[in-house]
């Protein structure tokens, strides 16, 4: 599983979000974005992490940074999720998975002892320049926003 280093370029993509729209990584050139990837919507630690993000939202907007979810789980999927959590933050889908594993956000994981092939719980924080300023593997989701809001400081 490849995963990205600092300073090399972020994989650009596109990505349809819960309306549908097309969402480019290359539409927030200028501007430093966060993008993690998690597993599924509506289960508990994806829950978490998806409504600590939309809790600092207006702190990342004030560095004008862009927070974008993007998982397996189809566009209605991520409508019904925000709309149950009140979330700010875009989700995008990625059902084939192409994006994360060019990310290194799918591939063999293990819970439990238990070995299986999935999403990574992983984010990256691209610079303004397009480029990787940051990659977590294997975060743990409880408390995840405020670390990366802190590495903005």
């Amino acid at each position: 599983m490849p995963r990205l280093e600092k300073g090399q370029p972020a994989p650009d993509f596109a990505l349809p979000d819960e309306h549908g729209a097309t969402v480019r990584l290359s539409d927030f050139t200028g501007r430093r974005v966060v993008v993690y990837f998690y597993p599924a919507d509506d289960t508990p630690g994806c829950t978490k992490e998806a409504c600590q993000f939309s809790e600092l939202t207006t702190d990342f907007g004030d560095r004008s940074v862009e927070v974008l979810g993007i998982s397996p789980d189809d566009g209605g999927s991520h409508a019904r999720f925000r709309q149950k959590y009140g979330l700010s933050i875009r989700l995008l889908s990625d059902p084939t998975h192409e994006v994360m594993e060019r990310y290194g956000a799918w591939g063999e994981k293990t819970l439990y002892g238990k070995k299986s092939v999935g999403v990574i719980r992983t984010t990256v924080l691209v610079g303004p320049d397009g480029t990787v300023e940051r990659a977590w593997y294997h975060v743990r989701a409880d408390g995840h926003a405020a670390k990366v809001l802190a590495e903005l400081a």
